[in-house]
Formats: structure tokens, C-alpha cells, sequence
């Protein structure tokens, strides 16, 4: 996990997705294209902007390391092969399902 602010992340998402404008998180699956063999146990990376998980945060009234915890928890499902951007409604509604499972078995260990 690497956290940046908004105009890093901004960059990465101009230069790796074309998408000219901040965001919370970005994931990079490292078993996609080429190289996987190099590390198979490795997922890949997440990238979280400090920045906007403070806005979204302090918008949702919760604290910033939950806020934090969820955007690596949501970067994590995507390098699993979960996608709420490309998939079916029914994709969407499994992935938001997981997290909220996952959240919540989290938050009940007193993890969060």
C-alpha cells in the first residue's frame, strides 16, 4: 500500500488509467498482463490518497484510519478480481456485499 496525496494520485490516474482527476483508491493487479511469474504471491498494489480519504471521511463523520482501513479493504477486493466499475450490477452489489462482510468481521475484532 502506498498513500499519496491528491495530485499524485492524480497523476497515476492520468498516466496508468487516462482518467485526468483525483481519486480515493487505485489498484494495480500484478497478476494481469505480463510478469505474474516474477512473484506469484503477490496481488499487486494499492494506492490511497490521503486527501480524499480525509474529505470522505469527515463527510461520512467517521474517523480517518476507519475511512483509511476501508479503502485498502476496497483495493484489496479488486486485486481478488472484484470489480463495481466494469462488472454487472450483480458484480457490484457482490463486491459492496464483501466489503461489508469483511468491514464488519473487522470491526467486531476490534480491529477498526
Amino acid at each position: 500500500m502506498v498513500i499519496v496525496d491528491d495530485d499524485e494520485i492524480q497523476q497515476i490516474n492520468r498516466d496508468y488509467l487516462q482518467r485526468d482527476k483525483p481519486t480515493n483508491v487505485i489498484s494495480f493487479a500484478q497478476q494481469e498482463g505480463e510478469g505474474p511469474q516474477v512473484c506469484p504471491g503477490l496481488l499487486g498494489d494499492v494506492v490511497i490518497s490521503a486527501d480524499t480519504a480525509a474529505r470522505d471521511a469527515d463527510e461520512a463523520g467517521i474517523p480517518f484510519f476507519q475511512e483509511l482501513s476501508f479503502l485498502l479493504l476496497h483495493g484489496i477486493l479488486h486485486l481478488l478480481g472484484y470489480d463495481h466499475e466494469r462488472g454487472t450490477e450483480e458484480q457490484a452489489a457482490e463486491m459492496e456485499a464483501k466489503e461489508q462482510e469483511i468491514f464488519g468481521l473487522l470491526q467486531a475484532q476490534q480491529l477498526l
